[in-house]
């Protein structure tokens, strides 16, 4: 909780000034002192576009050195090449992802109105007896009217303490909605029940170990002001980002999935995972869609993982736009240990395969450009990952010698470079911009591999890290 003390504190006595952030004392200051700052974020940020040329100038390098070698492996320098164009993609789009979001919330010819629409919170908990008091506290501290704000608490038949941790936060707020299985029935039974219980016109749906800032629940509604916003992922932090280097590492990464990633899909109106963590979607949308939702199976068995990533799917599929708020923070706990760590990484692998497949059916009718220049790349990336990493690290060095590998690695780090620079565009107040080297480097020895894992563990339906997922129970 000290981590996000300090952020709130930071958060307090910061406010916006076009396109950066400035403590609050700011306004204080004398009209010269305000364009001299002014001048000097200009300056900084064109140095970071400067940095930025020059690291892409070292990958052309690198590329170009690779391909004047007199043992190349063709291959993988072809896919190396891929990849690094459309990483840059990426990057690129998401410098457009303000103006995309300020085009959505000016849609509505009604904007400047007041735009409270009711609201219920709903978290599915299984054994959470440490977090889920201080999740609900937190809803019921947001600044949003009270007689427009529920929160609905499902227990999904937890074994530890979270019946009673939700028991006495019952007494403390009595309107909180509580629902207690007896039967463990899984996340995706939990959040259906508490989106036919809801009675707000927007469902904000929470982990159990995860929570928004109170004071942004007025932007969380603020997109759903064009009517053709069905689903908004918020921009989440690790709370217990310092815990050790692999936590830290997770908060590098969170910030590069969210701000740089999601920010890209978002300036084309299509995020296709609104996370778990914490989004909002419209109740009376996704009503219709719960019964398929629930009975989706792969393979002849039912889907357990990816709850998230197929609700969102649906949503794009019925053609509402699905979009990412970097105005809204949230906040959630990262696993701490390398084990728990790959059971989550192997649990979102399978998640991303089976909804990619899904997705694959309708994307092109719904978007050809997003399909052909991300979508369908994207897909062929991924699944090429492992297959290129084992190449470039067994196959290669046998065949070809090091020198390709070397390249590859090189790649792999100089791209890392370009992502640190654009998160250190982005946000100069996080400090946890080194770990993107450490992250790329995790990723490239081991996360490559995770796919591979995932797809022959694709009939365990297990929950990975709740083992008493691996039966979900029908729906009473």
């Amino acid at each position: 909780m000290k981590v996000l003390e300090a952020v709130n504190s930071w958060r307090r006595n910061t406010v916006v000034v076009g396109n950066d952030l400035w403590h609050a004392d700011s306004n204080h200051l004398t009209q010269q002192q305000l364009e001299h700052r002014r001048a000097r974020n200009i300056g900084y940020q064109a140095l970071l576009f400067a940095a930025a040329f020059l690291v892409l100038l070292a990958i052309i390098l690198i590329k170009s050195q690779t391909t004047t070698a007199s043992d190349v492996d063709g291959v993988l320098l072809v896919y190396t090449f891929f990849v690094t164009i459309f990483q840059l993609s990426r990057l690129v789009a998401s410098l457009f992802y303000t103006a995309s979001y300020e085009r959505a919330l000016s849609a509505h010819e009604a904007h400047q109105e007041p735009f409270t629409p009711a609201i219920s919170f709903v978290i599915p908990a299984y054994n959470e007896e440490k977090e889920i008091a201080r999740t609900i506290r937190n809803c019921y501290l947001s600044h949003y009217p009270p007689e427009k704000t529920e929160v609905i608490v499902i227990n999904d038949a937890s074994t530890d303490g979270t019946r009673d941790e939700i028991v006495k936060m019952k007494q403390l707020y009595p309107q909180l909605v509580f629902v207690d299985w007896v039967t463990n029935k899984g996340k995706r039974h939990g959040m259906a029940e508490g989106f036919r219980r809801a009675s707000g016109e927007l469902v904000i749906q929470l982990d159990s170990d995860s929570r928004i800032d109170p004071r942004d629940i007025h932007n969380v509604v603020e997109p759903f002001r064009n009517p053709r916003v069905g689903a908004v992922s918020y921009h989440t932090e690790p709370v217990n980002a310092d815990a050790n280097i692999l936590t830290r590492m997770q908060a590098a990464y969170y910030f590069l999935s969210f701000r740089i990633l999601k920010a890209a899909e978002s300036t084309f109106r299509m995020v296709f995972c609104c996370s778990g963590c914490a989004s909002a979607y419209r109740r009376e949308m996704i009503l219709p869609l719960l019964d398929d939702w629930l009975k989706e199976t792969f393979l002849g068995l039912p889907v357990t993982w990816g709850d998230d990533r197929s609700i969102t799917n649906r949503v794009i599929q019925l053609g509402y736009e699905t979009m990412y708020s970097s105005s809204v923070r949230a906040y959630t706990i990262v696993p701490t240990t390398l084990k728990q760590f790959i059971k989550q990484q192997i649990r979102w692998k399978k998640g991303w395969f089976v909804n990619s497949i899904f997705a694959s059916k309708f994307i092109i009718k719904r978007d050809p450009f997003v399909a052909f220049t991300y979508f369908f790349p994207l897909m062929i990336v991924t699944i090429m990952t492992p297959v290129m990493a084992s190449r470039a690290f067994i196959y290669t060095p046998l065949v070809h010698g090091f020198s390709s590998t070397l390249y590859y690695m090189l790649g792999v780090f100089a791209v890392a470079a370009l992502f640190l620079i654009f998160y250190r565009l982005y946000a100069r107040e996080n400090p946890y911009y080194p770990y993107v080297f450490l992250w790329a480097c995790l990723n490239m020895i081991v996360l490559s591999y995770m796919l591979f894992v995932a797809l022959v563990t694709i009939q365990n339906r297990g929950w990975g890290t709740r083992e008493t997922h691996t039966k979900p129970q029908p729906t009473a």
